[in-house]
């Protein structure tokens, strides 16, 4: 009997060790407070950010909204907030617990009869701290501020801002207003008349057409009220916080009660005038009341419904909880949960540490600025990174979250069609890399020191010069709208078409600069100069812009038809009739794909060659000659020097595109396994910040792509995950079909498909080798 038992237990436990997770498996529970703000946890809703952590037995959150620019477009933090609690439950780590609840989107702090709840309201910009406690407690608040001065900006520092390393005269980032009213702390920060937007438009030779340009920046306003129940002035004190003096502004409770509430409302606003900023954050916290009953209980539903679309849970077969399978299962939904933070954000979620950046001195010691600092500036857009960082959203179902990446690009629209209009006298919107938030180059990358006859409209960079096509991916997302879920995207045809026509009229203008014919023998563009991507420069039809132009007219023509003008189709049919044909070499007598037809020089390490496997999906599972792509990945000198799995690189992606199931697992398992921070999905800083967001966003995509893709109208099940593997999984697919397996020990043990007539649809390859992978179209 005793030796039974002891069998029943053994089996019983490793049952256990192989079973799959849930979404509660993932939440993450720390049983020991914080060194600092580097060991925060990340918390937030609708466009808010915060960092919370507990240090030394006091809370802390740092505070982060989406579209914070100051007059330099430095993305600022709204400000810090500490809370002592007297007599303090938190005056060591025995029993100590915090906890992020993924389900319903909070967090948790608790320890001798004393719990802190907070969470942020998904639809209003209201931050809550909630606390009960079994013995009556007094509770101060303080708004901690680094900007109740004016400080210069030196030096490196300047890399938060556009100027970067090229700053224009004494660079000063401005104080805020913070002031006690109405048993509150109200602050905010105003923008001046005259901002970086002015600096650049002079720069670039726009001043022709500035009156009708957009510029979000200009008396930009944006703070908020913080107050609590019972809570009353406190006075003023100062300190400093690792490398940066403060002020803090201090508000206490009338008198200890076993209950506490403090709440920061948020507003953000463009006028004339700051009364405007001060009216409306009154009416918000005035309105809020009538809404507060019900506001919790309908985050909390956005959280359940968020988490019920789309999942990824994993765990290898009879494996110990944290080995590195169950890892990238966590952090794929520890990172979805950090862009949900987002949703609704006015601008996009920046792939330089969204709303989760804390001081930078402990992601480069070198770097002792204010919290405010991130490496590559804050109302920049990559568009290379930021693309990483919205795709994986349409296999996660997200679609929701999408608008404020791609209505931003519709934003721009006006500013990118003046600088072909300005400069070259042809129609079409002009979109460069490192861009910024109002349409034009990044000023540095631009360049200050340009030789007098140097085009205007182009950047005199070695990197950027000629990289116009990183907004087709975009354009990408817009239209999958429609493919994956029937979104109406017909107010993207315009801005799509636009971006398309610029290509078309700016490289027979470059062609009528050389000489008399603007098509080549062939009928087609001569797309010179130009990159593919920043890696192969003053390339000749880069492989990279030909995927783009034939895959969006295409999707274009087949998603919009009925949308557009008769003159508008017969437009795209002709253009698509200009573009030139993919380029192709010889390995080792193994066709492969080429970067572009020629190019002189290499200046990153992207493998650009391969961008027609991801993201524009010409080779791929179930489409002909997909040995050409696999080719490319095994053979092609440079791919093989350039691979890695750190930050934006995309082998990952690559290798599960092309059905490669080994080096998938490999890939996915460096780039999604814990951070070594104590937030496992606070990665970084690569070749960029902490958190690392296109490190998270490529992760997502290659483990998306591993499971679940499409061709042709088939969906290929299980495409490059090893066998071995356990999952249970839910991802979106075209056609608002939705997809659940669960593969357990080797076994399909669960397939739901909806619409069930897609069943048909699907194509179990766990058991194909690559060669058949490879000739399945």
């Amino acid at each position: 009997m005793k030796h039974l038992i002891i069998f029943m237990f053994l089996v019983f436990t490793l049952s256990a060790e192989a079973q799959l997770p849930v979404l509660e498996n993932y939440n993450q529970v720390w049983n020991t407070q914080s060194k600092n703000s580097s060991e925060s946890m990340p918390l937030g809703g609708g466009d808010i950010g915060l960092n919370v952590w507990v240090e030394n037995g006091n809370v802390y959150f740092y505070v982060s909204r989406s579209g914070t620019f100051d007059e330099h477009n430095t993305l600022l933090k709204l400000g810090r907030v500490k809370v002592e609690l007297t007599p303090n439950p938190f005056k060591d780590d025995y029993g100590f617990h915090q906890e992020l609840v993924l389900k319903d989107g909070y967090v948790t702090i608790a320890q001798n009869n004393t719990k802190i709840k907070f969470w942020v309201d998904v639809f209003n910009p209201v931050i809550h701290l909630d606390l009960e406690s079994e013995s009556p407690l007094k509770m101060k608040a303080s708004y901690e501020s680094w900007r109740y001065k004016n400080r210069d900006v030196k030096g490196k520092a300047n890399n938060a801002n556009s100027y970067k390393w090229a700053p224009q005269g004494d660079i000063i980032t401005y104080q805020d207003s913070i002031v006690f009213e109405n048993d509150g702390v109200k602050f905010y920060h105003r923008n001046r008349e005259q901002t970086v937007f002015d600096v650049v438009v002079r720069q670039q030779k726009m001043e022709s057409v500035k009156s009708q340009m957009m510029n979000p920046i200009k008396h930009l306003t944006f703070g908020g009220f913080m107050q609590g129940a019972n809570m009353k002035y406190a006075g003023t004190y100062t300190g400093k916080y690792i490398d940066t003096d403060f002020k803090g502004f201090s508000l206490e409770n009338v008198k200890p009660s076993k209950k506490h509430q403090l709440k920061l409302f948020l507003h953000t606003n463009q006028s004339e005038n700051a009364l405007d900023w001060n009216i409306e954050l009154k009416k918000e916290v005035l309105v809020y009341k009538a809404k507060e009953k019900k506001a919790e209980k309908n985050t909390q539903l956005w959280w359940n419904n968020f988490w019920n679309r789309s999942f990824i849970y994993t765990r290898k077969n009879v494996s110990k909880e944290k080995d590195s399978v169950y890892q990238i299962g966590q952090n794929y939904q520890l990172f979805r949960y950090m862009l949900g933070c987002n949703a609704y954000g006015k601008y996009p979620t920046k792939f330089n540490g969204g709303l989760f950046t804390y001081d930078p001195v402990f992601t480069n010691s070198e770097l002792s600025f204010t919290p405010d600092f991130r490496n590559w500036g804050g109302g920049t857009m990559t568009q290379q990174n930021q693309r990483l960082v919205y795709f994986p959203m349409l296999k996660s179902g997200d679609f929701d979250m999408m608008d404020s990446q791609l209505d931003y690009y519709l934003t721009l629209q006006k500013n990118a069609e003046l600088r072909s209009e300005v400069y070259w006298n042809h129609k079409g919107a002009a979109f460069t890399e490192q861009l910024e938030n109002f349409g034009l180059p990044n000023p540095a990358e631009y360049e200050w020191k340009r030789p007098e006859d140097y085009d205007p409209g182009m950047q005199y960079n070695a990197w950027l010069e000629y990289q116009w096509d990183t907004v087709f991916e975009f354009c990408n997302m817009m239209l999958e709208q429609n493919e994956y879920a029937s979104k109406d995207v017909k107010k993207y045809n315009g801005f799509i078409l636009s971006c398309l026509r610029f290509f078309d009229e700016h490289y027979q203008y470059l062609a009528k600069k050389r000489g008399r014919k603007v098509l080549d023998s062939s009928g087609h563009l001569v797309l010179y100069p130009g990159s593919a991507v920043e890696t192969y420069k003053m390339a000749n039809n880069a492989n990279a812009t030909i995927s783009a132009l034939k895959v969006i007219s295409e999707k274009l023509l087949k998603v919009s038809s009925e949308n557009l003008t008769k003159e508008e189709v017969d437009y795209l049919k002709a253009f698509q009739t200009r573009i030139p044909p993919l380029n192709f070499r010889e390995i080792n007598h193994q066709t492969v794909l080429s970067p572009a037809k020629s190019w002189e020089r290499i200046n990153n390490t992207e493998a650009a060659q391969l961008y027609p496997v991801f993201p524009w999906q010409l080779y791929a599972i179930g489409k002909p000659n997909l040995e050409v792509a696999q080719n490319t990945y095994f053979l092609d000198e440079d791919v093989l020097k350039f691979r890695s799995h750190v930050g934006w690189k995309q082998d990952n992606i690559f290798a599960a595109r092309l059905g490669l199931t080994s080096e998938a697992a490999k890939y996915n398992l460096l780039k999604m396994a814990n951070s070594g921070r104590r937030f496992p999905a606070f990665w970084g800083p690569g070749f960029d910040w902490v958190p690392d967001h296109n490190w998270g966003g490529s992760g997502m995509i290659g483990m998306q792509d591993m499971l679940l893709q499409e061709a042709n109208g088939k969906i290929y099940l299980f495409p490059a995950w090893p066998k071995d593997w356990n999952v249970h999984f839910k991802l979106h697919t075209s056609n608002n079909t939705t997809v659940e397996a669960k593969l357990e020990n080797g076994k399909l043990e669960l397939l739901k498909v909806i619409p069930e007539e897609r069943k048909h649809d699907i194509q179990n390859l766990l058991e194909l080798s690559i060669e058949e992978k490879t000739n399945l179209n």
